[in-house]
């Protein structure tokens, strides 16, 4: 068995972040975790454990207690947080439904938006053309 080119898992590799980042590019590319492994100068074990784990997915079917804490704050559970692709400072939309509190990303409530927007707009529509038509017929009945 031929041994794998040092120059490729170089190209594949380079300027990525992190070893995880690196394992995992390296393993999409096809390289054996042996390999990877030896490349990288760490243990097969590292690569085995970042490779399943990121094939894991997380749990988010089931509902998970959360405790209320100081000032109504609750922290959602690690798995729920990377389901919805948030981190540290993102900003989210709470709305109440039925008794229940629902949150969704700002990113997502806008993709949801511009959806229900496309259902009555034709892409020959020229909504800013329209608003700025209306403002000046405005201006021009105010003088």
């Amino acid at each position: 068995m031929t041994q794998p080119s040092t120059e490729q898992m170089n190209a594949i590799a380079s300027g990525l972040p992190t070893k995880s980042a690196k394992i995992r590019a390296l393993d999409s590319a096809g390289f054996r975790r042996a390999d990877i492994a030896r490349f990288l100068g760490i243990r097969y074990q590292h690569v085995r454990n970042v490779l399943v784990q990121s094939t894991a997915r997380p749990k988010t079917d089931q509902p998970v207690p959360v405790e209320l804490g100081a000032g109504g704050r609750i922290v959602i559970p690690a798995a729920f947080r990377e389901a919805m692709g948030l981190k540290e400072g993102d900003r989210l939309i709470a709305k109440l439904e039925d008794g229940e509190l629902r949150l969704v990303s700002k990113k997502l409530a806008l993709s949801r938006a511009q959806k229900l927007i496309r259902r009555h707009v034709t892409p020959d529509d020229d909504l800013v053309a329209e608003l700025i038509a209306d403002r000046r017929k405005e201006a021009d009945e105010n003088e």
